[in-house]
């Protein structure tokens, strides 16, 4: 059998608290290609994750489809020459999230139809999340009800899988899809008890359903370790408070922890939770805020050129932000200036959705065709990139617009590789 990075995943419990791997969650084409090169340059496996909101079958806020996002991704691959075995493609949050306004059977046979979209378009890491209410029901449902529907889930990704054999992620204290409603000013970890009583309950919905190969499969467990972030604060991981939780995994040889939110964590920190088991490491607002940074500073940069004050790419991300405000109203609150700083400077980074909205690509298409060819001066970087400013000089990134995106998101990548390298 040919050792494909699915394959290597499906082993991960071996290299606990040695070896860990990024989980990249973004359908952004410049993240995307720069976690690609990242990979290419390191020699390593690279996993890629789309959710539930932003890739289904009805297109999601991306207007793709599983087999869509997977083309997609392919094609990036291809371009930048990456292997197709090293990539590992995943499902986040797939449950009935998108539909939980329906009644729960209507809504979970959106999110089955969903998974087998998934798993039949060779998606084999497979985050099953059906801890959310449906109309009528409790905003968060109990263990026996969650396992029930996950188990459910994994019966038709089974059924439809084309590729490797999927491999799964359980769990039911998960991070809502999209990012933390409100500031957060500290975290219970998951109890050791409340993980045994997932994985047992999870086991006995699984073996009741046929499905015990598939829950042989289950390689990691979402747990709160205290991490997350607000909009403008961050949790920062305590080793010491996760203690207990850490020791758990000693009794639990087929498992490693998935910590989601670990955005924004220090080298140290996030090389403590992969040290603790925490092997998995999901990323994705604080990859695209990067990117964010570094579009909002060539734009300012380009007006400077231009011999202009105001920078042109954050007016019309204002402009299509309040014409279009259903991705971040629920999200944000306060004034007017608070709500304009969260607009666009929230560490939740919901100014990640506009992205493909038809006018703002068109504004930066506009910006990087105004900069395509331009050596930028240092000092511009300096003032406007600050952190890019050190590797231009060094010649480590050419003084380009292009270039100076990726590297944007590479730095960040760059303490990932780092941590889970040297845990």
């Amino acid at each position: 059998m040919t050792d494909t990075a699915t394959n290597r995943l499906a082993r991960i419990a071996e290299r606990r608290g040695r070896e860990g791997i990024t989980s990249v969650c973004s359908a952004h084409p410049l993240v995307i290609e720069a976690t690609l090169r990242h990979g290419l340059a390191r020699g390593g496996d690279v996993l890629i994750e789309a959710t539930c909101n932003q890739v289904n079958q009805d297109g999601g806020y991306t207007g793709m489809t599983p087999s869509d996002f997977r083309d997609f991704v392919m094609g990036i691959a291809a371009r930048t020459g990456f292997p197709a075995d090293r990539l590992v493609l995943g499902g986040d949050h797939l449950g009935p999230n998108p539909w939980k306004a329906l009644p729960a059977e209507e809504a979970m046979e959106k999110a089955g139809a969903m998974i087998a979209a998934y798993a039949e378009a060779g998606f084999s890491k497979l985050h099953l999340d059906c801890s959310m209410g449906c109309a009528g029901e409790p905003a968060a449902l109990d263990d026996a009800v969650t396992a029930r529907r996950a188990a459910q889930l994994a019966a038709r990704a089974e059924a439809a899988a084309t590729g490797p054999a999927p491999v799964y992620v359980i769990g039911t204290e998960v991070p809502v899809p999209g990012g933390a409603l409100e500031e957060i000013e500290g975290l219970q970890p998951t109890t050791p008890a409340a993980v045994r009583d997932t994985i047992e309950v999870h086991r006995r919905a699984f073996a009741e359903a046929g499905q015990e190969a598939a829950f042989a499969r289950a390689i990691a467990v979402v747990v709160q370790p205290g991490v997350e972030f607000g909009s403008t604060n961050i949790v920062d991981y305590a080793p010491e408070a996760a203690r207990d939780l850490s020791a758990a995994l000693n009794d639990l040889p087929q498992f490693v922890y998935e910590a989601h939110s670990t955005d924004y964590q220090t080298e140290a920190a996030l090389a403590a939770l992969v040290r603790d088991g925490f092997a998995i490491l999901k990323v994705g607002p604080g990859l695209t805020f990067a990117l964010r940074e570094a579009l909002y500073g060539l734009s300012a940069i380009a007006a400077v050129l231009d011999g202009h004050h105001a920078a042109d790419l954050p007016r019309v991300t204002e402009e299509r932000m309040l014409a279009e405000p259903r991705y971040w109203q629920s999200y944000y609150h306060g004034d007017a200036a608070a709500l304009f700083l969260q607009r666009h400077y929230s560490l939740s980074d919901r100014i990640r959705y506009y992205w493909p909205d038809p006018q703002i690509a068109a504004a930066v298409e506009a910006l990087l065709t105004r900069l395509e060819g331009v050596e930028i001066p240092l000092p511009l970087i300096g003032q406007h990139l600050g952190r890019l400013a050190d590797p231009v000089r060094a010649g480590q990134v050419p003084p380009q617009a292009r270039a100076l995106l990726l590297a944007a998101v590479t730095q960040q990548l760059d303490t990932y590789e780092a941590a889970i390298r040297g845990a």
